[in-house]
């Protein structure tokens, strides 16, 4: 009795303790099983583990502001590093990660030791008498899932029924049960059950690499909005440098009419070419002042705050210049279908498909399992510990299922045919798509690289025109037209030669993340992985 006193009180104070857990204490308790999943699961050849927790801030605190500089001036680190904390896009895959580990925790419980404890009471009265009846029930359960499908069951349960009358007594019992099932022909016993297991394991490692391979994208887009911000400020400076330029040439010409040393038409185009200067330059200052915004809602920053981005940037780009790949297309290529992520979980869906078909072709004959079991009750008078097994229960058999009725397998199997030509048909479009990208991204990178080297001449040619065309006017022998059109000619090359290194960078960020080179670091900027 003592010995099944402690285990009856043990059981009501475990439980007892585990309904009293704080709803923290739960959510604490589900992050690091989920944490420790992903962890597992995990490769170093994903890239590095860092920017995928989720954070649980109450949407009313959750002010990114507070990590805006005091000169209100964002680098291009700091803006990368607030998207990847912010930015809603990001913060939904970083949750959909964390659901898929959370899923299979619920998988995977369905096969670990899994505690009961219940609790009844009752009164009754009937012809004058009154009884009350408490009863309790405590153990556990456990399935056990091993190679070939072969399911094992084993369960515990601690039966405990105090009746309170006149009479009072107390009985206490327990329940050793174990069962056995082994597949001999066919996908019975644990074998569907197992699959449904390594599905649900294989599914959070596609969710991983899916992940993985979302944040490369999400950080070059994240730059490359960054260049194209600047870029448009740039415009702006452009815009107001030639409107500048204008209003001094204007006014020259003003001069130039009043004593007679010019026309009056070319005082009127060159006004009316002013006017249409001014109205480029409203229009640059619109298009940066929206392209800002758009940039703030991507780091989830109000549109009202008051920032900019850090011109040195540009700058530090124009000093680094371009740079060719060290690969030519063909190893690039090789190198994509090997690092690839999204090619690696098409192609683990392709054995995924077939793991299935064998499945569904086992499922079409007949189904024999080796059925057994076992229970075995304590002896009375409350020897919980003391086992019966010599009169225990004990039965093995066979289970047999013949193909007499075989439709839903039957469209199982077709079934799994289709699927498998599909994932085929789907990998070989992956790999011819991946080989497109890399071609493509190596074609752009060259293109890019020639037409900076192209806007950068230009841009020379178009400074020294218009140089000319002021000498040539001074001693009258040009046309207001022909500056004002080299003018325009400038502000072009100016923005050309912008863009086209904005271009590029993107284009070599997009190759080596095509490529399956390109790392995220913890900050959330890029490196290349592979030299």
């Amino acid at each position: 009795m003592t010995f099944a006193f402690r285990m009856i009180c043990t059981l009501v104070i475990v439980g007892t303790i585990a309904g009293c857990r704080s709803p923290e204490k739960y959510k604490a308790q589900a992050d690091k099983e989920v944490y420790n999943i992903i962890d597992n699961k995990w490769r170093s050849d994903f890239g590095q583990k860092t920017n995928y927790k989720i954070s649980d801030t109450d949407p009313n605190e959750f002010r990114p502001v507070r990590f805006i500089p005091p000169k209100k001036v964002l680098t291009l680190q700091q803006a990368v590093e607030l998207a990847t904390k912010y930015n809603r896009e990001y913060q939904s895959q970083k949750e959909s990660l964390y659901l898929s580990a959370l899923d299979l925790t619920l998988t995977r419980h369905q096969y670990a030791m899994q505690w009961f404890g219940t609790v009844d009471a009752e009164y009754l009265k009937a012809a004058g008498v009154e009884d009350n009846t408490i009863g309790s029930e405590a153990g556990f359960n456990q399935t056990l899932l091993l190679g070939k499908g072969i399911k094992v069951g084993a369960g515990l349960a601690i039966d405990w029924v105090r009746f309170l009358s006149g009479d009072s007594h107390t009985t206490l019992g327990s329940v050793l049960s174990a069962t056995l099932e082994v597949p001999l022909l066919g996908n019975g016993a644990g074998k569907t059950e197992l699959e449904n297991l390594t599905q649900a394991e294989r599914n959070v490692l596609y969710r991983i690499r899916s992940f993985n391979r979302y944040r490369k994208t999400f950080v070059v887009d994240i730059i490359n909005d960054y260049y194209r911000v600047l870029q448009q400020e740039e415009r702006v400076a452009i815009s107001e440098a030639s409107y500048q330029r204008q209003i001094e040439n204007t006014n020259q010409l003003r001069m130039e009419v009043e004593v007679g040393q010019r026309a009056q038409s070319d005082a009127d185009e060159a006004e009316q070419r002013l006017l249409t200067v001014r109205n480029n330059l409203v229009s640059a200052q619109q298009n940066y002042a929206q392209a800002l915004d758009s940039f703030k809602i991507r780091l989830s920053l109000p549109t009202d705050i008051d920032i900019r981005l850090d011109p040195n940037e540009l700058i530090a780009l124009e000093t680094i210049g371009i740079s060719q790949p060290e690969y030519d297309a063909e190893d690039a290529i090789e190198m994509a279908l090997t690092r690839r992520l999204d090619l690696a979980n098409s192609k683990d869906e392709l054995d995924d498909a077939k793991r299935k078909l064998t499945l569904a072709t086992e499922g079409l004959g007949v189904q024999l399992n080796l059925i057994g079991s076992a229970d075995a009750d304590s002896q009375p008078d409350t020897n919980i510990d003391r086992i019966q097994f010599h009169e225990g229960t004990y039965s093995l058999g066979l289970e047999a299922d013949l193909p007499l009725d075989r439709k839903a397998e039957r469209n199982a199997y077709r079934e799994a045919l289709i699927s498998i030509q599909q994932r085929q048909r789907g990998f070989d479009e992956d790999v011819d798509r991946i080989k497109l990208d890399v071609r493509q991204a190596f074609r752009d990178l060259e293109e890019t690289s020639e037409n900076y080297r192209i806007q950068k001449a230009a841009l020379e040619l178009a400074e020294r025109r218009v140089e000319e065309q002021k000498l040539l006017l001074e001693y009258g022998r040009g046309t207001i037209r022909l500056l004002l059109e080299t003018e325009d000619d400038l502000v072009e090359a100016q923005n050309n030669v912008t863009d086209a290194l904005v271009r590029h960078t993107d284009a070599k960020m997009s190759f080596f993340r095509d490529i399956g080179i390109l790392e995220v670091r913890p900050d959330g900027m890029w490196e290349q992985g592979i030299k």
